[in-house]
């Protein structure tokens, strides 16, 4: 059940909003917002928005840090996500690609996808030359 929209968990969800194609650690959150929000608050309210299906934890690159991901539900509904490794940067596979995607492991290895829940992680093509 959601919880009410307090100021702080209203800065949270503007800030999480502005930066829907990014993964970002928590600690990186609480320091963005720092002069607006406390630390905890900022862990409080990942940690109710995460059971509310707002964010997802993905994979983090070896380290320690939890990693998450803004779900914007009309954007991110059905959507395989690829996410840079080296910069953060997350974004939509094309609809067709990731569709057929799909498809091609369903019929090759009886396996179903949960696209809400799927990163692909690789280098995007800005990072590729750096």
């Amino acid at each position: 059940m959601p919880k009410y929209m307090t100021k702080q968990r209203k800065l949270l969800t503007d800030y999480l909003s502005q930066h829907t194609d990014e993964s970002l650690s928590a600690g990186q959150i609480a320091q963005a917002l720092s002069e607006q929000i406390s630390k905890s608050a900022v862990y409080r309210n990942l940690s109710d928005m995460e059971s509310e299906g707002k964010l997802h934890r993905v994979g983090g690159g070896g380290g320690r840090e939890v990693i998450y991901r803004y779900s914007d539900e009309h954007r991110c509904s059905g959507c395989l996500h690829l996410s840079c490794k080296k910069c953060g940067k997350t974004v939509h596979m094309e609809k067709q690609i990731a569709d057929e995607l799909v498809s091609s492991v369903a019929a090759s290895d009886h396996f179903s996808i949960d696209k809400s829940e799927t990163v692909i992680y690789g280098i995007c093509a800005d990072c590729k030359g750096t």
